[in-house]
């Protein structure tokens, strides 16, 4: 369903001290992407097709730069294209257009009224 949060972001300087600290404190499951810059999250239980506990969201993590400065949340949308021009119409602003992420999907990011930075994502189509 359109319109949840699936996925958080957190932005860091030192990838590995970034990893380490959550490895040690909740003890997340990292996996590093090193040619997408980026490491996944498992902040709970998952398996082949990715969480088994209801309610639960993975993450990831990468280098804070320009935009992403603070943690951000990523919601799922069923057209990036459609959820950027209501973005849009309703004073928000594009920050990144759609771009696909592997074979998984696309994604996009925009700032709120607030000046936050949001992340969108749609899922290649299962068929």
């Amino acid at each position: 369903m359109s319109g949840r949060v699936v996925h958080f972001e957190i932005p860091y300087d030192d990838g590995e001290r970034a990893r380490s600290f959550y490895k040690a404190v909740f003890d997340w499951q990292m996996t590093e992407i090193p040619e997408m810059g980026y490491t996944l999250v498992n902040s709970g239980p998952t398996g082949d097709q990715g969480p088994t506990e209801p309610g639960y969201i993975g993450g990831g993590m990468m280098q804070r730069d320009g935009n992403f400065t603070a943690p951000n949340l990523v919601i799922d949308v069923d057209n990036i294209e459609v959820a950027l021009e209501a973005v849009n119409q309703a004073g928000g602003s594009t920050v990144n257009e759609r771009m696909q992420v592997g074979d998984m999907g696309f994604s996009a990011y925009f700032k709120d009224t607030e000046g936050n930075l949001v992340g969108l994502w749609e899922s290649v189509p299962q068929g």
